[in-house]
């Protein structure tokens, strides 16, 4: 169903979301918990929601790719979203109309909730994976590694020079502890060396010192080699090479810094130092009238350790899905989010809790409930989506 490009009169106000992600879902839940009746189109390739905080999983057969594709169209029917499966090619008109594969589609109110993408100029990156791009590079780190009967595995992640926040580091540690935890099950540990390398000498600062400590302190424990501190310089088929040396590895993992979505080329949408929309505390676009973002495609004001993750862009979701609802109903938008984070470092048989807010910052040591909790709160999140 493609909407109509005509303009929407005042009774029958139109928002379109563009994405089908945590952020875009969330703020359809949201709007319509505040009542609003209008017209919601969402834009995205297909009507699917990948649960990638699960790829972590998908080495160790815990999960499989169809555990994690959580078909949508039941959930778009009983909140009466139409969906049209197109590519964003553009934003124009002040954000009234969205260019996409499919023609341009207008709006009264519009959510960019499209994600980010990974930044893909480190030279030979090519020969590294990235794990949490989905279901398939999940599936290629766990066929890659199973296949090696000796060798090493190299895990790091980057970031972002010029967004230093843009950065997604805790999965790789999940990664790189949960190899550990399988080669270890499957008896070939003392055949596979694990090293971790990252640019800086502490990995996971947004995470808290007493976070980073623990994590140093399980790569000592487990064995785990460390080449910190030094600028990558680029991949080979075999090797790891940085500013400051340089090691071999037959699978490398890799999670490079964060941009925002290409087709902000061809946008009329302001942009962050790291080619992401800017958005105020309101999760307003700045400049634009009922343009709002939520989610890894902003460039958000908060404290430097504020995360790229999932529960921050729910956050950000509910934020600027009430501040829609308040502009449909002559209200001034001042819903603010809340920057938190709060993660579980999972090792595949337990894991440790971390928590961060403007007040306080907690770091648990693993517990095997915490493995539990992690696989509870997955399907507790894909209940409503699940649901026939």
């Amino acid at each position: 169903m493609t909407p109509s490009v005509q303009t929407s009169i005042s009774g029958d106000r139109h928002i379109v979301i563009l994405g089908a992600g945590f952020a875009a879902l969330t703020a359809i839940r949201e709007l319509r918990r505040a009542g609003v009746s209008a017209r919601i189109t969402v834009v995205s390739p297909t009507a699917e929601l990948v649960y990638a905080p699960s790829l972590i999983w998908i080495p160790a057969g815990l999960r499989t790719g169809d555990d994690l594709k959580v078909p949508l169209a039941g959930f778009f029917a009983r909140h009466k979203v139409a969906h049209v499966s197109a590519r964003v090619e553009g934003v124009s008109n002040g954000g009234r109309i969205v260019e996409t594969t499919l023609g341009p589609i207008a709006n009264d109110l519009l959510l960019i909730a499209s994600g980010g993408r990974y930044i893909r100029k480190l030279p030979g990156i090519e020969n590294a994976i990235i794990p949490c791009e989905g279901i398939a590079a999940a599936e290629a780190a766990r066929d890659r590694i199973a296949a090696l009967e000796r060798g090493t595995v190299a895990v790091g992640f980057g970031a972002n020079p010029n967004e230093p926040s843009a950065v997604r580091g805790g999965p790789m540690f999940e990664f790189l502890f949960g190899l550990d935890t399988l080669l270890l099950r499957q008896g070939r540990r003392d055949k596979i060396d694990l090293v971790f390398f990252n640019p800086s000498t502490q990995p996971g600062q947004r995470l808290g010192p007493k976070a980073v400590g623990g994590l140093l302190k399980q790569m000592e424990q487990r064995g785990i080699t460390t080449h910190l501190g030094h600028k990558m310089a680029r991949f080979t088929s075999d090797r790891v090479v940085t500013e400051g040396g340089e090691f071999p590895a037959d699978v490398i993992l890799f999670m490079p810094g964060l941009t925002g979505p290409a087709w902000l080329d061809n946008a009329c949408l302001p942009k962050s130092p790291g080619g992401f929309v800017t958005a105020s505390e309101t999760c307003a676009v700045p400049g634009l009238e009922r343009v709002y973002v939520a989610g890894d495609a902003g460039s958000f004001p908060g404290p430097d350790w504020m995360p790229k993750q999932a529960h921050q862009a729910d956050l950000q979701a509910v934020a600027a899905a009430r501040n829609m609802a308040a502009e449909l109903n002559g209200q001034a938008p001042t819903a603010v989010f809340k920057p938190e984070l709060i993660c579980i470092v999972d090792t595949l048989d337990a894991g440790m809790l971390v928590f961060r807010n403007s007040k306080r910052n907690l770091a648990l040591p693993r517990f095997g409930v915490f493995h539990t909790v992690k696989k509870m709160f997955e399907a507790h999140y894909l209940r409503s989506y699940r649901a026939a």
